[in-house]
Parts: C-alpha cells; structure tokens; sequence
C-alpha cells in the first residue's frame, strides 16, 4: 500500500483503493456476519448520500455516540467522504458529558444507539442539534439473526419515540443510491475527525485531525510492519479496543483496513468472547490495553480456547507492568509488543516487530515523528538515559490547538525554532540506540482500565454537590486495574447527614461509569501550600505509604 499524505485523498479515498483491489475479500467480520471490500464500501456510499440529502454538508460536525459495529465505520468514512467531520464519542457517556461535548463540537447531527436515545433527547432539547439518526448494534446483520438475537434476548434494544428530526440508520441505508457530491480535499487543512480527550487537566478537550495527520500514522503503521503483516494476506486483526479512541482507530486503518486484510470487529470486551473469536477466526493480530491481557490471562478457561494463530499482541493505553509481559510470554511464548501515542499526536513510538522487545521500553519514534526529551522548567534537551517531559513535532500530525480552548492551547503547544511541539505531560527517557522508555505521567491523571480519568474532573463535579467544600481526587495502586479512584472531601461547615453513598450517587448522574470514585473520604482540610495551592503530592505520597505497609 502507498499512502503519501501529500495525496489528494480522503481517508476514505485510501481505503477505497484497497476496496477495489479486494472487492471480495471480507473486510469486517462482525457477529459471525462476514461484510466483504466491495459491501463496505457500497454501504459507505450510500451513507454519504443519505447524509448530503440530509442537509449536512461541508465541515458540519456528526456526533458518533455508539459502540463498535460496522455502522461507526460506515458512518465515519461517509461522513468524510461529504467533507463533514466526524466527532467520535464514548457510548457511555451520561448526557452532562454529551451536552458539553455537543456544545463544544458545535455538532447538529447525532448518531446513536436505540439504548442511548433517551439521553440524546435530553440534550437535544436543549441545543440546536437538528436531527438524530438512530441505530441498532444488530441493525446490518441478516434478518434470520436478528430475530435469533431478539428471541434470546441478546441484543439490547431501546425505545426510539419518531419525529420529523429522527432517522433510521438501515433506512437511509436502503433508501440511498450511491451519486452523492465529490470532493477534492487538502489533506493538510481538511479535518478528518475531533477526538476529545480523557479529560486529562480538566473537562474534556476536542483535538482537531486533519486527513494528513492520519494518513501519516496509517502510512508508519503500514511501513513498519510491512515485511511482518503484507496487504490482502491472510492475516487477521482483531479489535476490541473502542473505535472512538485515537488507538483504536489508527489499529483498524494501519494495521487492518489499510492493508487488506480481514477485521474482526467486537462490541464489547468481553473476555470470553474474544477467546471464542480468537479460536474461530484463527486471529494473527490482536490489540488491548494492559488490563485486557491481564484478565484473559486470569480467565479460568483459557487452557480450553485454541490460541496458537496469535503472532502479534499489541499492548498500549497503559503502562505495560513487567510482570504481564513476562507471564503472556511464558503463557503464549510471544511477546506483547508496545504502542504509545495521545490523542493531540497519534501514534508517537512503535515497538520493531524484527526483535524481541526490551522489557520497560514503549519502542522506537515513528517516522513521521520527531521527539525531543526536556527539562520541564526550561524546555532544554536531557542527555540519554536522563528522564525528561516528551515533546513532539509532526509536519502534518499538529494541529497546534485544542478545539474553541486558545487558553489550553497556548498551555499546550510551544513553538521551538519555528516548529510548533507538542508537551504530551509524560515523563520519558531516551537510550542511546533511541529506544523509549515511559516513567511516568502527569501527577493529575488516573489510569483505570486503560482510561485516563481526570482528577480535577472528578473534583469538579463533587465540588458542584451543594455541601462540598473542596474535593481532592487521587489514585490509589490496584494491580487488577492499574489504580483505584479515591476522593477526599471536605464539607462546608455545619452540615451533617451527607455520607458517600450519596455523593457517589451524584457522580453518577454526571459522570461515565469508569470515573465513579471507589472510595470517599471525609475531611476537616486539604493540605495545602503557602499560596493556597492544594498539596496533592503529599495526600499521593501518603496513600502510597498506607499502600506499602498493606502489601
């Protein structure tokens, strides 16, 4: 495959090409349904139609709020294909997260899932989006299946109350022919998607990507592995990782789409369904995040799946413990092999697949990447081996800002010898053969399950709770999950009959099931410095001790 970003092409118009060189090679497989080159871009046509005869039209913001299934692709690449941008969304977010995000992106279009309907008409409501086209996660699966899922009771399904702004997925599918406005692009200028980020420093952040900028990653992942994994072979990738993270993404089109070979698609990450698909589509390829490899690890069946198709696991999300690398290799013999990127960036290091990776290193700089490793105070270079805060540079893959936050922006983005760069807030260091190793990250980040959960997030929405005074919000070690969410509150003065349960019962109105804190603590003060700045090292520092002295 040759993708060159300087190319006139959509994402789309990438993939388009390899559509008709394996016209009847399956391209998605997903709930035993098998969806072929030539059908998936039949389908992404007709969407693109459907949508230009929708009104939505050149660099219009289309929500994606719904779970891996075909109809995110199809509705991602149609919605490219009219020059729209996408805005890919968790499907679990409450609708306090999806109104900020609506507002934010601009967004007047919204794709969801029946079972989410309900929270997308709540905040329709209240803003100016102008239609909602609703679907199902069975929706493009033969009728027979369907009826099968529905009897069993297998497929979740919502109520979805019909107005003039609301639309069927499957019916625009059938109801459109494929004529619909071409349109020639810059790569470099014509955004391809907004990502929002994990809430990293605060509320959640849109990040801008152009077609460029992700033709770039396509074209590192596919040159990297392309003497391991050949187009149109007989590889097959399996994701389980959400398609609205930068990582998932960039897996499906690198590593799968973009080379021709076949995807295994899954809903959900459920272990024993992932084992089943392993073992019935003999998967080469497969993706996740530590917390994925540690629980089919821990599955009391694993013995009984054949996994011996496997050849590359890739591992990223996350900080990668030494102890899972070395259990999947003695389990499996094969290494898990490390990705590390961000949202802002992409894909920043790759692990070579020619060697036996380095234990504790998140591999090599891609190409289209440049790094620097500096002194966070003064931003000048580190010697090797010496550990620094990451800063990276792309020619096409930095945007250079935060969606509508010029103030985050500037916090950001630096420009160093008229190169805009990158500070990704993860503390590295680089060997004097360029490998990579990650040693920590931005004191104000929880990793959970491989999300990145904000504190000052967190502490936000209890501080909103009527008789909160001041909430600290820190991780606490968990080896099955990475790190445990624990508040500290203090309330103002005078109250009485407030306990945890109930805050916890406010997060949860508010907040996506993943950054529910798991404990709460009642105080009468936060410790803070000279300024009044809080001390969250020391409350860390002695969480961490109380740890130890467990363990």
């Amino acid at each position: 495959m040759t993708v060159s970003s300087r190319d006139s092409k959509s994402i789309f118009g990438v993939i388009e090409g390899i559509c008709e060189k394996y016209p009847h090679k399956p391209a998605i497989i997903y709930l035993g349904e098998k969806f072929s080159y030539s059908k998936l871009r039949d389908l992404v046509q007709r969407f693109a139609a459907a949508l230009a005869n929708l009104g939505v039209g050149l660099n219009d913001k289309v929500m994606i709020y719904i779970a891996n299934c075909p109809q995110f692709l199809v509705a991602y690449f149609g919605i490219q294909e009219i020059g729209a941008i996408p805005v890919p969304v968790s499907p679990i977010y409450t609708p306090f997260e999806l109104e900020y995000m609506v507002n934010d992106s601009g967004a007047e279009t919204i794709i969801c899932q029946d079972t989410n309907f309900r929270y997308v008409t709540q905040v329709f409501e209240k803003h100016k989006l102008k239609r909602i086209i609703v679907t199902n996660l069975s929706d493009l699966l033969p009728w027979w299946k369907r009826m099968i899922g529905k009897a069993l009771d297998k497929v979740p399904k919502g109520v979805v109350k019909k107005t003039s702004q609301v639309y069927f997925f499957d019916d625009l599918i059938r109801r459109y022919p494929h004529p619909y406005p071409k349109l020639t692009i810059k790569p470099e200028d014509q955004l391809a998607s907004i990502l929002y980020t994990g809430g990293t420093i605060g509320f959640p952040r849109g990040v801008p990507s152009s077609h460029a900028k992700m033709l770039c990653s396509l074209k590192d992942y596919g040159d990297l592995t392309k003497n391991h994994i050949s187009e149109g072979g007989d590889d097959v990738l399996l994701i389980a990782i959400p398609l609205f993270h930068m990582m998932g993404q960039e897996a499906i089109l690198g590593w799968g789409l973009g080379k021709g070979i076949s995807v295994v698609l899954m809903p959900f990450p459920q272990v024993d369904a992932i084992l089943d698909a392993i073992q019935m589509y003999k998967v080469t390829i497969l993706t996740g995040v530590p917390a994925l490899y540690r629980m089919i690890l821990g599955n009391e069946r694993i013995k009984s799946y054949d996994l011996s198709s496997l050849k590359y696991c890739w591992c990223g999300g996350d900080v990668l413990p030494p102890d899972l690398f070395k259990r999947w290799h003695e389990t499996f013999q094969i290494p898990l092999f490390q990705n590390y990127g961000t949202t802002e960036m992409g894909c920043i290091a790759l692990s070579p697949l020619d060697r036996f990776p380095m234990i504790g290193s998140i591999g090599l700089p891609v190409p289209s990447k440049q790094i620097k490793v500096v002194d966070p105070d003064t931003l000048e270079e580190v010697p090797a081996n010496k550990v620094g805060e990451l800063l990276v540079t792309s020619e096409y893959g930095t945007q250079a800002c935060y969606w509508n936050k010029p103030e985050e922006s500037s916090e950001c983005f630096v420009e160093i010898e008229g190169r805009t760069w990158n500070l990704t807030n993860d503390y590295v260091q680089i060997d004097e053969d360029g490998n990579l190793f990650y040693i920590d990250r931005s004191a104000d980040i929880i990793k959970y399950k491989g999300y990145r959960v904000s504190c000052s997030e967190i502490e936000a929405i209890l501080q909103s709770f009527k008789v909160v005074k001041e909430a600290c919000v820190i991780g606490v070690p968990d080896p099955a999950v990475g790190e445990l969410i624990k508040a500290i509150v203090v309330l103002k003065e005078n109250t009485r009959g407030v306990d945890a349960s109930e805050l916890i019962k406010w997060c949860r109105e508010k907040l996506a099931p993943y950054k529910i804190p798991d404990y709460i603590e009642f105080r009468d003060m936060l410790p803070k410095s000279k300024v009044g700045k809080l001390l969250r090292r020391e409350l860390r520092e002695e969480e961490r001790r109380r740890w130890l002295k467990r363990k």
